[in-house]
């Protein structure tokens, strides 16, 4: 994210706001976990791969995207190497059905979890995710995803890469609304670690 904690302009640009060394440490943190996480608003506006490129690991994270209703892009990365490397989408059990075919044809696991309002339910997401195998699930984005993990308390480690870039209050917030009235009701953590990575500061925080 820039200094001020955003990680898009208004328009939605986001490539690239922290260095190289930044992107290849990520990478890093990629194949140290059974599982990649993106919300549906992610896969739809980064077209990733969230697959772990540049280090010499032939051993794939699976690729989890968070989406209730699977409106995802059927021509996107995601969804052209599903063969390949696997991709599990966790959708609502109210998803489309013609969706769920088109996923499941393209090689897709689905896992239908449980609502908590409109979203799907973060706590039966990663339990569902559990129960399938995947235990340290590695969540980058986006800020929806995020801010409802947090809000959940279900997130044991923070960690940010912050440039020396400023974009405004108009960019994207690294975390989405939690709806917080008091100091007292924000989720803290304890400051782990705190280095320079290429022109970037990552920073670690634990819970």
């Amino acid at each position: 994210s820039s200094f001020d904690g955003r990680i898009a302009t208004a328009t939605g640009e986001s490539q690239w706001i922290t260095g190289q060394e930044a992107r290849r440490a990520v990478h890093a943190m990629r194949a140290r976990h059974d599982a990649v996480m993106v919300g549906a608003g992610t896969a739809r506006a980064d077209d990733p791969s969230l697959t772990v490129r540049g280090i010499g690991v032939t051993q794939q994270p699976v690729r989890v995207v968070v989406s209730r209703r699977l409106d995802l892009p059927l021509m996107g990365q995601l969804a052209r190497t599903a063969g390949e490397v696997p991709v599990w989408l966790c959708c609502g059990h109210d998803a489309d059905q013609e969706r769920k075919s088109a996923w499941t044809g393209l090689g897709a696991r689905l896992l239908e979890c449980g609502t908590h309002g409109v979203q799907l339910d973060p706590a039966n997401v990663l339990q569902n995710l559990g129960a399938a195998g995947l235990t340290r699930v590695f969540c980058e984005g986006g800020s929806a995803l995020a801010a409802s993990l947090l809000a959940a308390d279900l997130v044991d480690e923070l960690v940010g890469f912050s440039a020396g870039l400023v974009i405004g209050a108009e960019g994207m917030p690294s975390i989405g609304a939690m709806g917080l009235g008091r100091l007292a009701e924000a989720p803290r953590f304890e400051l782990a670690e705190a280095r320079p990575v290429g022109p970037d500061i990552l920073n670690r925080w634990v819970r």
